[in-house]
């Protein structure tokens, strides 16, 4: 018997990437390959990339550095996503042992792409158009969590924000039929699913192609299939952004009480100039809708610090907005230009000492407010879903409906299983997490 072929695949980015990774082992898998935790012991090394940011794009360059050595021994290497889609065969230039460059939307070419790599091809590459929504349909995919899956019902982005670069990696936004969303849901239910995740670059611009139902619907849909305890979605668009989301989580208690809704900057004129058409004004008036709601939801929210022609006065509304919204959890980025953005031809940047100064500022106010707010869980009781062990601290991990880390501890002699939901009592709060005790029933 021929000795079996393996492969090596790592990961950066969003929870896109993460999916589109299990597509890409499930593919794989059913081509006759096994997966390995380490480069040395792979036949084939994929790098699932991400080019949101600069540093993100840098990291996986210098992983390939790292590792050409092992070309020699007759390893073969891929690149695979974002930075695949925006650099193309520049790649096979810059990194000359690369034998495969592929965009997210030729995934379900993989197969005929690994033959022709098997045969000796140097240069395989699978950058499609990216208007397909054959993406969509993946018949292979080796889900890392028998508890918590994605499902991608949203691609692309038609947005077209200055800074932003999915639109020109991701393509155009094409939404996937809710009937194929709803019978994945059910599928993965049947498979001991409980909780899902519903995915897109603007997950909430779904538009059904056979106009059956709106986002809200389809997620109020979702999140009544049987067996279905939790149904999350990311990242949604402030623009997009409708009262009707609102009702539905209100309406569905399956709907975790958690949204993140980008803002980017608290400043109407640098959302000008970022093109992400809405206005301070507009994005509260959606913070109103969620803070009405029935019972209380989360939010937390992504800023860019340090835009071009980002003023002081400009920051400080930004961080007024913080006060304003009280987030629970904010992801904040230095400014990094990155290829084909319009940003890239905007004057008056920012030095990046003083972008660095910002964001910190930005962090540490933040840090002040998830203080505050997480402290108001002490006493409370929330339902807790095992993820896993911490040894190091005798402490059981969890997650709660509102995506907060919450570690306990348990009376019981046996510690509870993934993917088990149990009633957890607060006990402590940190800035990004909780502790608590299980409470016995």
């Amino acid at each position: 018997m021929a000795p079996q072929k393996t492969f090596y695949i790592e990961t950066f980015g969003c929870q896109m990437n993460v999916h589109d990774s299990e597509k890409v082992i499930g593919t794989l898998e059913q081509q006759g390959y096994a997966r390995v935790e380490t480069e040395d012991a792979a036949d084939l090394i994929l790098y699932n990339t991400c080019s949101i940011r600069d540093k993100a794009e840098q990291k996986v360059f210098h992983r390939l550095n790292d590792y050409k050595a092992l070309y020699k021994q007759g390893k073969r290497f891929g690149v695979l996503g974002c930075v695949a889609q925006q650099e193309g065969e520049r790649i096979f230039e810059r990194a000359p042992f690369v034998s495969l460059v592929s965009g997210s939307a030729s995934y379900r070419r993989l197969p005929e792409m690994l033959v022709q790599i098997e045969q000796g091809a140097t240069r395989v590459t699978g950058l499609d158009d990216r208007q397909t929504s054959e993406t969509f349909e993946t018949e292979f995919t080796a889900r890392s969590n028998p508890h918590r899956g994605y499902i991608t019902i949203i691609e692309g982005c038609d947005k077209f924000c200055a800074y932003c670069v999915v639109p020109y990696t991701r393509g155009k936004e094409r939404s996937r039929r809710s009937a194929s969303v709803l019978a994945e849901a059910r599928r993965m239910a049947d498979s001991g699913f409980t909780e899902i995740q519903l995915l897109g670059q603007n997950v909430n611009s779904y538009r059904d192609p056979d106009r059956l139902c709106t986002f809200a619907e389809l997620l109020a849909a979702v999140g009544q299939v049987p067996g279905i305890r939790r149904v999350r979605f990311t990242t949604s668009h402030p623009r997009d952004f409708t009262r009707d989301i609102v009702d539905a989580i209100d309406a569905v208690p399956s709907l975790c009480d958690h949204v993140h809704l980008p803002v980017q900057s608290g400043s109407s004129r640098v959302l000008h100039l970022m093109a992400r058409e809405y206005t301070r004004d507009q994005y509260l008036e959606r913070i109103a809708w969620i803070k009405a709601a029935k019972r209380p939801i989360s939010m937390t929210t992504d800023i860019i610090a340090g835009f071009p022609g980002e003023t002081p006065q400009d920051f400080e509304a930004t961080i007024d907005l913080l006060s304003e919204v009280q987030y629970d959890g904010v992801f904040a980025f230095k400014y990094s230009p990155r290829p084909n953005t319009p940003s890239l031809s905007m004057p008056d940047s920012v030095p990046e000492e003083e972008k660095s100064r910002r964001l910190q500022i930005l962090l540490d106010r933040q840090r002040e407010i998830q203080r505050v707010n997480y402290e108001k869980h002490l006493g409370q009781v929330l339902e807790t879903m095992v993820e896993g062990l911490n040894p190091a601290r005798a402490q059981i991990i969890g997650r709660t409906s509102q995506n907060k880390t919450l570690n306990f501890t348990t009376s019981q002699p046996i510690a509870p299983a993934p993917g088990v939901y149990l009633p957890v009592r607060v006990t402590k709060a940190f800035p990004n997490s909780l502790v608590g005790e299980a409470v016995v029933q």
